[in-house]
């Protein structure tokens, strides 16, 4: 299997995103990315992964059974769950951004679909948010909700989030506002929402609707996936058709005005996000997922 990047000792690290597409399933593509990342980080207490036993709590439906303690159950007859320090049981809510334009693959493009690599992220942020014990939900949205999973720590329901996101079809538009709003009133307690799209919205608009999310007490953290060949335009002028609304139109490079307004547009959703002390990211399909969950644990260490 082809990686790319090093570490300590020149073997390699990181997975080339598009063989991940050869892997069976979407849990094995979440274990495989989130583990490949935490070879390359230090093991900090702070990101949470501490194995100090702390207590145990009675056995309830859906838990993993390898945190059963067996010894007990052979002397006693009842089932207890060891909990360890660092079992924060925090709320990760995902909100998977389901347009058309998330599965829009530009003619030349030879990566992944913005979706696939958006659907590999979330899986590997949900493989990390099970493994340190965080409620993680689940929000699709276009330009209606299409699906909402509450946070919950149960393995029966990790291993649904899993099935969900393989089976998500794209179309539409997007309604950040009803999505956005109905996080809000279906979260009763403070989340770290994970907001994963290719951002196809005015960053004002934007802007207004993430200081509703932090005046809430909610952390943000946004990832914002393009496909590689959206960092510039092929030829100098280009016909271009919206995924969303079906519009074509003329654009022109204008000596790098396309890349310009590129920019610039990234950089008023990083304004937007940093205003409300949250966090955004900025990715291409072409680039190794590890950095989006570098970025998921400092963020979450930070905030949680």
């Amino acid at each position: 299997m082809a990686e790319s990047g090093n570490r300590a000792g020149g073997r390699p690290r990181f997975i080339d995103p598009k063989i991940l597409e050869g892997l069976s399933n979407l849990a094995l593509v979440a274990r495989t990315v989130a583990e490949g990342t935490l070879m390359g980080m230090h093991r900090s207490p702070a990101f949470g992964f501490s194995q100090e036993f702390a207590e145990y709590r009675a056995y309830e439906p859906g838990d993993d059974l390898r945190h059963v303690d067996w010894n007990v159950f052979a002397r006693s007859d009842r089932t207890y769950v060891k909990r360890f320090r660092g079992d924060t049981n925090h709320n990760v809510t995902i909100l998977f951004d389901q347009s058309a334009s998330m599965a829009a693959l530009p003619a030349t493009s030879e990566h992944l679909t913005k979706g696939d690599y958006a659907r590999f992220a979330a899986a590997a942020i949900i493989y990390l948010a099970a493994r340190q014990h965080d409620s993680v939900g689940l929000l699709q949205f276009n330009d209606k909700v299409q699906l909402w999973r509450p946070p919950s720590t149960r393995a029966n329901h990790v291993a649904r989030l899993y099935h969900l996101l393989d089976d998500i079809g794209y179309q539409g538009g997007t309604n950040w506002k009803l999505a956005l709003d109905y996080v809000q009133a279906h979260l009763a307690r403070r989340s770290l929402l994970v907001v994963i799209s290719d951002f196809y919205t005015d960053p004002d608009a934007f802007s207004g609707i993430a200081r509703g999310l932090s005046a809430r007490g909610h952390d943000l953290l946004l990832v914002h996936v393009l496909d590689a060949a959206e960092r510039t335009l092929a030829s100098e002028v280009a016909t271009v058709e919206d995924a969303e609304t079906g519009e074509v139109m003329v654009v022109s490079a204008d000596s790098g005005g396309y890349s310009r307004r590129l920019t610039e547009h990234c950089e008023a959703l990083a304004r937007a996000t940093v205003d409300v002390r949250g966090h955004y990211l900025n990715v291409f399909t072409d680039q190794p997922l590890d950095r989006i969950l570098a970025d998921y644990l400092r963020y979450r260490a930070r905030e949680m």
